[in-house]
């Protein structure tokens, strides 16, 4: 029954985690053998993603997971668009303390088959690695939602400082030791999406609305989308977009090399690295079809009679 995908997730923030579980849960040829939840408040979006695999009619596990990064202060304490929770039915109670545990014991169980889609801070991931150092040997593929990686992308001209990604600055302790345990994936790919490819594929909330209302597993993300629009027009697809390159290889043209992440240097905790090397361990995306990646995503969460 298709790919096998495990979701770590800090849906509840920025509204495109929601955009890509509804996305998954539409998609075919997802074999989503479960969700774990990551930054403050895990528990509320244990909820929010319960409440969409819910009126998808699925009985997907989902597990709190770590709420807080490994040293630095959590910069995402809230889960914000859990505001919208009470106007969908959702389960309440989680597995606590386990998340870690189902993750190493469902990658255990299916080596080889298992693609750990990545889309929030890494510490999950990061404590999974460290617990049992075998994963990512067993995975099939890591993909990350993670990163800057293209050199004219990295200053930001407001600042005068390079540019940082919200998942690698949140926890840039854990996503190193994700990206140096990747180095041990053997026949296993590990691929990032960054925030330079990302901001690629854009909708305008006027757009949004008009085209969401348009699925029966987006009227949930409809809901919280509400949350979000209070302070930004618009949404950047950046979660979909890593989603989407799991089934379809041509939305994105990726390029083989060594990558780090900055933890180090407190004036730049979170700043990516990459070196072009045919026989590094990571598969960078460097170029998207946005209009393939649209064109993809709609077909897969098109108009329902």
């Amino acid at each position: 029954m298709g790919q096998k995908i495990l979701l770590d997730t800090d849906i509840g923030s920025d509204i495109d985690d929601a955009v890509c579980l509804a996305y998954l849960l539409a998609q075919p040829e997802c074999d989503l053998l479960g969700i774990t939840t990551v930054s403050g408040e895990p528990l509320l979006r244990a909820q929010m993603a319960s409440a969409q695999c819910r009126l998808a009619g699925r009985d997907i596990p989902i597990y709190p997971g770590a709420d807080t990064p490994f040293i630095i202060d959590q910069r995402q304490p809230k889960a914000p668009q859990a505001a919208a929770l009470a106007r969908w039915s959702h389960q309440t109670d989680f597995p606590m303390g386990e998340a870690i545990e189902f993750l190493r014991r469902t990658i255990r169980q299916h080596p080889g088959e298992v693609t750990l889609l990545a889309i929030g801070p890494l510490t999950n991931i990061a404590t999974l690695f460290k617990a049992d150092p075998e994963i990512p040997s067993l995975l099939k593929e890591l993909v990350l939602m993670c990163g800057v990686f293209s050199d004219g992308f990295k200053p930001d001209h407001q600042a005068g400082q390079p540019r940082m990604e919200w998942n690698a600055l949140l926890d840039p302790h854990a996503a190193e030791m994700v990206y140096r345990a990747a180095q041990q994936m053997g026949p296993g790919r590990h691929r990032s999406i960054g925030l330079d490819v990302t901001l690629r594929v854009i909708m305008d909330a006027a757009s949004v609305r008009a085209r969401f209302r348009q699925h029966k597993l987006l009227q949930p993300v409809l809901d919280f989308a509400d949350v979000w629009f209070e302070k930004v027009q618009h949404i950047v697809f950046h979660d979909p977009l890593a989603a989407t390159t799991i089934f379809d290889a041509q939305i994105c043209g990726f390029e083989r090399g060594d990558a780090h992440v900055n933890w180090r240097d407190i004036n730049h905790w979170g700043q990516t690295d990459f070196v072009v090397n045919p026989s590094g361990q990571h598969d960078v995306a460097f170029q998207v079809d946005a209009d393939r990646f649209f064109e993809h995503y709609f077909g897969v969460l098109g108009a329902e009679s």
